[in-house]
């Protein structure tokens, strides 16, 4: 590891982006025996996995570089229930037992592909007159999210058994998979949640080689 670099990570579930931020600096700061500049690129929710870029010293100036690269994940969409969070770590409410059938699955997925209308949830790291919106949301305060346009360079189903849906996409810098996922089920009329994401791609680099973290 070296002290101006970028580093890439295979973060684990259950764990936060600043997580992974403390443990890369605190290794590498025993490497050099002071203390180091660490950074990242784009955070990850706790309960997804995957590729992250960790940035080092000098490094850390083009941070914002690599957080404008498009993305690419795999992920568990839920059907028949929603989240307050829009992942497994919130309030978990049912809405609907009708199981769609996967030409309906498809043909909503059908609607995401390209330019689209997006608002980012509200237990996001998105800053909200100067404070993150999920510090104001656990507060229990009103939340505005403002839409935003994003792209969906492909949206692609790789399994349904109900009421699981695993999709592969690539998306625009600043789009949010817990959004789409219940953008989905309101189209379903199902409800839906993101149960399991894992970032796979950040631009040209593959999680395929990344350096695995522990909890």
């Amino acid at each position: 590891m070296n002290e101006d670099s970028i580093l890439l990570v295979d973060k684990p579930a259950g764990i936060t982006s600043f997580g992974v931020v403390a443990r890369v600096r605190r290794r590498l700061s025993e490497q050099l025996g002071k203390k180091a500049k660490v950074g990242h690129t784009g955070t990850l929710d706790p309960f997804a996995t995957g590729l992250m870029i960790i940035v080092t010293g000098k490094e850390c100036r083009n941070a914002m570089n690599y957080s404008k690269l498009d993305k690419e994940y795999e992920a568990v969409i839920r059907l028949g229930q929603v989240s307050t969070t829009g992942d497994p770590e919130g309030e978990i409410t049912n809405v609907s037992d009708t199981q769609p059938t996967k030409e309906a699955i498809e043909a909503a997925l059908e609607q995401f592909r390209g330019e689209i209308t997006q608002r980012p949830p509200i237990f996001s790291a998105i800053k909200i007159n100067g404070r993150r919106a999920y510090d104001l949301a656990r507060k229990g305060e009103v939340v505005e999210m403002p839409e935003r346009q994003v792209t969906v360079f492909s949206l692609e189903l790789l399994e349904y058994t109900y009421p699981d849906i695993r999709v592969r996409t690539h998306v625009s810098s600043g789009t949010y998979i817990r959004s789409l996922a219940e953008d989905i089920g309101a189209v379903l009329a199902t409800g839906a949640y993101c149960v399991e994401l894992r970032r796979t791609k950040v631009g040209e680099w593959s999680v395929i080689g990344a350096e695995p973290i522990a909890k």
